[in-house]
Formats: C-alpha cells, sequence, structure tokens
C-alpha cells in the first residue's frame, strides 16, 4: 500500500480508514466540527466590524457608536476565545481517544501473530508502530484534520464577506492565490515522500538502539564499541539527512507563501488608495478591513501546507500501523476443545516443518509419550529438538503430519485451554521488570501468595526467595537482572509448577546454572515432572539417566531411542555422544 502510493499527496483510502475510529466518539467529534464552523464565522466577524468602526468614526465623529462597536469588539473576541478552547479540548480529545483504541487493537494483533513473525521483524521497528506512530496519528486529528477544516471555513467565509463588501478590492486580494495554491500542491506532494523517509529512519534508528542496549554485554565483551559507535553514527546521519530535507523544502515554500501574501497586501493598499483619491465608493474602514481580511485568507493558507503535511505524517504513519493490523501471521484458531485435565499422552505422526520454505527443519519425525512418562530429547545443535517442544504449545504450523494430545488433533483444541496445560521452562528465562511473585503468577489473580509460597517449598525453593529483600516482593529489574542465571531459572520452575500444567517441557534448563543451583533444580525438577508427562531437552546426558525414555536426534530425523541402559548397550550416536561428555568431565 505504501510503496504504490508514495507519490500521492492524498491516500483516501487510508484517510477513511482512520476517521472510521471517529465513530465511536460522534459528540465529541461533532462538538469539535460545530465549534469549528462557528469560529470560522466569528473569525470574520472580527474585521467586518473593524471597517464598520473606523468609517462611522473618521465620517460621522460618532463617538457612540463607536462605543457600541468597540462592545461588540469584545463580545466577538470573547465568543471566539470560548470557541478555541472548545475545538482546540475537543480535537485533541477525540485524537488521544482515537489513538487509545487503535494502539490497543495493534497490540491485540500483536500478541496474536505467530512466533515466526517476531523472528523476522525487528523489535525497534513494532516498538515504533506502537509508539511514535501512533502519536503521529494523534496529530493527524488535533493538527491536521480538524486545523485544516478550520482554516479552509475560514478562508471560505472571509472570501465571501470580501466578496460581498467589494468585489473589485476583492479580485485585487485574490489575484495571487492561484499561484500560491499552485505551490502549496507541489510543495505537499514533495514532503509527503520526504516524510516517508523519516518514518523510516526513526524505525531503523529505534531497532539499531534497541538491540545494541539489549545486547550490551556482547558489544562490550566483543571491544565492539568504536563499530558500533561508528554504525550508530551512519544511521543517525541518515536520519538527521532525512529531517533536513523536510526542512529544505519548508525553508523553499514559506518565503514564497510571505512573498505571495506581502504582495497581495500591497495591491489591495495601492489600488484601495488610489480609489479613495477618485472617491470611488472605497472607504478607509475597507481597506483596513481587507488587509486584516487578506491576512486571514493567507496566514490559512500557509498554516494549511504546515497542518496538510501532519496529515500527511498521520496518513504515513497509518498506512505503516495498518499494515502490521493487517497482517496475516496468526495462528489458526478454529479448535473448539476444551484441553481440561489432560491425560498427557502425546503423539507426532510423521511430522515435516521448516522455518524456511524448502528447507525442513524435521523430516518425518514420529514419538509417542505416554501419561507419567518423561521423555528426553538429545542431539546435536539444530538437530531440530527445540522445535518438536513449539509446535506442541502450537507456536508454529506444521508443514504436513499430525500432532495428537490425548488422541485428538493440536489444532482441534482451543489453544488458550491447550497452552494453559502446557508449561515450559526455557534455558533462556525471561523475567519482567516486577516482583518475584509477579513474575511466577504473570497476575493470575486465582494464585494466591499462600499458594505460590506452598509450591515453593514443595519444589525446595521457598528460602532462597524469602532470603532475598522484600521476598516475593522482591523486584528484579528488566529480564531479571538482578538474579544469577540459576536463580532464573528456579523462579522459572516455580511459575511452571503453580500453573499445575498437565504437559511439562524443560528445555535446556540446567545447561548454564551454578552447582548450587543445578542440585536445587535437579530437586525441583523431580518434584514437578512426578505424575505428569514431561518432556526434557539436555545437553548434558548425566541429567536425563532415570528419563523413561530417551529420543536421539540428527538433522531434523530421529536416529535412536529407549531407555539411557539400552542406548549405552548399543554401539551408536548415544554412546558415542555420552563416552565423549564423560571423558571430559574426568578430564
Amino acid at each position: 500500500m505504501s510503496k504504490d502510493n508514495t507519490g500521492n499527496a492524498f491516500d483516501l483510502k487510508v484517510f477513511t480508514r482512520l476517521m472510521s475510529f471517529a465513530k465511536k466518539y460522534r459528540t465529541e467529534f461533532w462538538i469539535a466540527t460545530i465549534s469549528t464552523i462557528l469560529l470560522a464565522i466569528f473569525s470574520a466577524a472580527s474585521p467586518v466590524v473593524l471597517l464598520k468602526a473606523v468609517d462611522d468614526f473618521t465620517v460621522n465623529k460618532d463617538v457612540t457608536r463607536l462605543m457600541y462597536y468597540t462592545i461588540v469588539m469584545v463580545a466577538v473576541l470573547i465568543i471566539q476565545v470560548i470557541l478555541q478552547f472548545s475545538f482546540i479540548y475537543y480535537a485533541n480529545w477525540v485524537g488521544q481517544h482515537i489513538i487509545k483504541d487503535i494502539r490497543t487493537k495493534i497490540f491485540n494483533a500483536i500478541l496474536e501473530f505467530k512466533m515466526s513473525y517476531f523472528d523476522n521483524t525487528s523489535v525497534g521497528r513494532l516498538v515504533t508502530r506502537v509508539v511514535s506512530d501512533i502519536e503521529t496519528i494523534a496529530n493527524f486529528f488535533s493538527q491536521g484534520v480538524f486545523m485544516i477544516v478550520s482554516d479552509i471555513l475560514k478562508m471560505l467565509v472571509v472570501v465571501v464577506v470580501m466578496l460581498v463588501i467589494n468585489w473589485k478590492l476583492a479580485l485585487i486580494a485574490l489575484a495571487v492565490l492561484p499561484i500560491l495554491i499552485y505551490a502549496t500542491k507541489l510543495f505537499q506532494i514533495a514532503i509527503k515522500k520526504t516524510f516517508q523517509d523519516v518514518r523510516n529512519q526513526v524505525a531503523n534508528l529505534n531497532g539499531f538502539v534497541q538491540e545494541r542496549v539489549t545486547g550490551m554485554k556482547i558489544v562490550q565483551l566483543f571491544n565492539r564499541e568504536k563499530i558500533e559507535y561508528d554504525n550508530f553514527k551512519e544511521i543517525n546521519n541518515k536520519h538527521k539527512n532525512a529531517h533536513v530535507k523536510t526542512v529544505w523544502y519548508y525553508s523553499i515554500f514559506f518565503p514564497i507563501a510571505e512573498i505571495l501574501s506581502s504582495i497581495a497586501i500591497g495591491l489591495i493598499v495601492w489600488y484601495g488608495g488610489l480609489q479613495v483619491m477618485e472617491n470611488d465608493g472605497v472607504t478607509v474602514g475597507a481597506i483596513i478591513g481587507f488587509i486584516q481580511m487578506a491576512q486571514m485568507l493567507f496566514r490559512p493558507l500557509r498554516q494549511i501546507a504546515d497542518k496538510f503535511n501532519q496529515l500527511q505524517m498521520g496518513i504515513v504513519s497509518g498506512e505503516r500501523v495498518f499494515k502490521v493490523m493487517d497482517t496475516e501471521s496468526s495462528i489458526n484458531k478454529s479448535g473448539t476443545k476444551l484441553a481440561e485435565q489432560l491425560q498427557g499422552d502425546i503423539e507426532f505422526k510423521n511430522v515435516r516443518f521448516s522455518y524456511i520454505e524448502d528447507e525442513e527443519v524435521l523430516k518425518g519425525i514420529s514419538l509417542k509419550a505416554t501419561n507419567g512418562q518423561t521423555i528426553a530429547i538429545v542431539g546435536s545443535t539444530g538437530a531440530g529438538k527445540s522445535t518438536i517442544i513449539n509446535l506442541i504449545s502450537r507456536f508454529y504450523e506444521i508443514n504436513s503430519g499430525q500432532i495428537l494430545v490425548d488422541g485428538v488433533l493440536v489444532e482441534d483444541y482451543d489453544l488458550g485451554s491447550l497452552r494453559k496445560q502446557v508449561a515450559v521452562v526455557l534455558q533462556d528465562v525471561f523475567l519482567f521488570s516486577d516482583t518475584i511473585l509477579n513474575n511466577i503468577t504473570l497476575n493470575d489473580t486465582t494464585i494466591s501468595l499462600e499458594k505460590v509460597k506452598e509450591a515453593a517449598k514443595q519444589i525446595g525453593i521457598h528460602d532462597f526467595i524469602e532470603s532475598l529483600p522484600n521476598g516475593y516482593n522482591y523486584r528484579v529489574k528488566e529480564r531479571g537482572a538482578m538474579l544469577s542465571s540459576g536463580q532464573r531459572q528456579l523462579i522459572a520452575f516455580l511459575r511452571a509448577y503453580v500453573s499445575k500444567p498437565s504437559i511439562l517441557i524443560l528445555d535446556e534448563a540446567t545447561s548454564s546454572v551454578d552447582t548450587e543451583s543445578e542440585q536445587m533444580i535437579q530437586y525441583a525438577t523431580e518434584k514437578i515432572t512426578k505424575g505428569r508427562t514431561s518432556i526434557v531437552i539436555a545437553h548434558r546426558l548425566a541429567t536425563i539417566k532415570n528419563a523413561d525414555k530417551i529420543i536421539v536426534m540428527d538433522k531434523g530425523k530421529i536416529v535412536e531411542q529407549g531407555s539411557h541402559l539400552d542406548l549405552l548397550n548399543f554401539d551408536g550416536y548415544y554412546k558415542n555422544l555420552y563416552e565423549k561428555q564423560f571423558s571430559a568431565e574426568l578430564s
């Protein structure tokens, strides 16, 4: 959409879609609109009253009528102030409520996206869409649409008044108007292209900064400060150049508009002065009134160009926001069967899957796990171990084959209820910048502090949590930065345990923790896997000796499966891998 319309000054389709969000706030929208109309009328009344006052006083020397016109002028100004307040307040009120709705809608869409969308989309770009692009849409309403309507109405009323008072002076004043309108149109078309470039550069800058701040440890660890600084300077320079280009167009347009408006006023004074000297029906009051009306005519036209830019920026941002909202990347939720009290029987039947088309990660996987079993999956990096657990929770859609839970296809389950029955503890634990309690319950009000403490005692980590400042109310900062990797793992185990899942998945949960944490994790693992189907992915084979079944994967295929002792009695992939690890540990 945006690519096709890059050169257009106005995109009616996006404009209409943005305006459709105002339907919910009809009353406030109409208050702002009516205030705009009345403001245009009363703004044009000021020069008319001034014209009458000057003519009556200079010709008739009537002090009483002068006082009358003064009172009328004050009343008009007071009404203008009231209308201006009503217009500004309700225009911005409508804009803020609309962007609240749009931001809610886009965030809800993002929550529903498949994991593959996030695999291919910069976090910084999404943040730009949800935050700064939507703020620009707010200006589309408050500084764009309403302001443009207000200015156009003022201009129309002023033109009508000028024509009624003296059509000859009106034509003189309007002589330069076609040139200014043409210049404004060229300016609008040129500035939209630059604004699109500005939004692109803002997204690039946000994405770059977000990634580098998040990965600062890697940047410093590998001594890349100078390289990343140079990269940032290059991106920042592009961002600056995009903005400078908009300044360039502004610096050309506004002087031209100012010169043309000054020429129009000069023509009014020249022609009106001649008519006054010749007593040809033009008065001094008319000249003063026309000068004021000419300023009221050309000032809004200059502002319209600026406000139209706000409108265009809003439309450009709207294009980007709607592109995210319209993205077809949601998991199919046609399933209606509720996954309640699952037995935990899992079966893969000839499952094939690829993240990238024609590059299969799983190549016809078939496996079974029955109620209460602990299944371990081992293999080299890239063998497809983690992919299996992603498919059970339906983070991705399979290419072919079947995945069944309790004999029912996973796509036939209601997605939310299925995921409630599956708990996952990942190697890289993500914690929110919140308390330990809220990271465990994820703000589920049905899980009380007492339940959390009881669960923590059962898996042996209650004392560890209580040893922290404020215990369960200890704030762990962003991504759990205040805790060690082992402590984060323990919190993740408790988070999984309190959800009381039917299926538990542990993805290399003990791969990078200290000895003390590992002992606590192993104890916790024994507790939370008891009585429920568990799938454990591990590089360290010593941690899965007691698994009911070990599945060995290589290059997307299952090459061996059996118990620990069975696989050691077979001279194959598992035995070779185990001996290498054992000898490495002894050395």
